[in-house]
């Protein structure tokens, strides 16, 4: 018994050296980058007098920031989380998503946890990675939160590519 785990041990340990060696590449949202995002947005609804709350979730789904508007309700902070999580595990905005659960068996997707099927949700996307996502909680429509994102997000857009 003392044997096989010593040989355990010491193959994870010689394996270990392999992994080490290869360099970490995986982008993600850094706090800069989400405060300028969540900016935008902001900065973007005010135009049309919109109070809105704005989160970030970073790559994994986790959230990275969020910022809860004046005179916005404490429900909207969750309810931008909800659809930045959309936008993120779907890889698609939350409004896609909206639509292509609308009917069907494709309906069933709209009870996983956390997810929502209205718009307001964009991914961010780093080439062709995605890398986080924003939801925008408050104006008077999801479409309205949507338009809103995506301004947030063209604040960094220079960045992205």
């Amino acid at each position: 018994m003392k044997l096989k785990s010593t040989l355990a041990m010491a193959t994870l340990c010689l394996s270990g050296g392999v992994f080490a060696q290869v360099p970490q590449t995986e982008r993600n949202v850094s706090m800069a980058m989400a405060q300028a995002i969540i900016t935008g947005a902001v900065e973007e609804c005010a135009k049309t007098s919109y109070r809105v709350s704005v989160v970030i979730v970073d790559k994994a789904g986790q959230l990275a920031a969020a910022l809860r508007g004046d005179g916005t309700s404490p429900a909207t902070v969750e309810f931008a989380r909800m659809k930045a999580y959309t936008a993120r595990v779907r890889n698609q905005t939350s409004q896609e998503f909206a639509a292509a659960t609308a009917s069907g068996d494709r309906m069933a997707l709209r009870q996983i946890p956390g997810v929502v099927a209205i718009g307001g949700g964009v991914p961010i996307r780093a080439g062709s990675e995605t890398i986080g996502a924003i939801g925008v909680s408050g104006a008077p429509g999801g479409d309205k939160d949507e338009i809103c994102a995506q301004a947030g997000i063209a604040t960094v857009a220079a960045g992205l590519n």
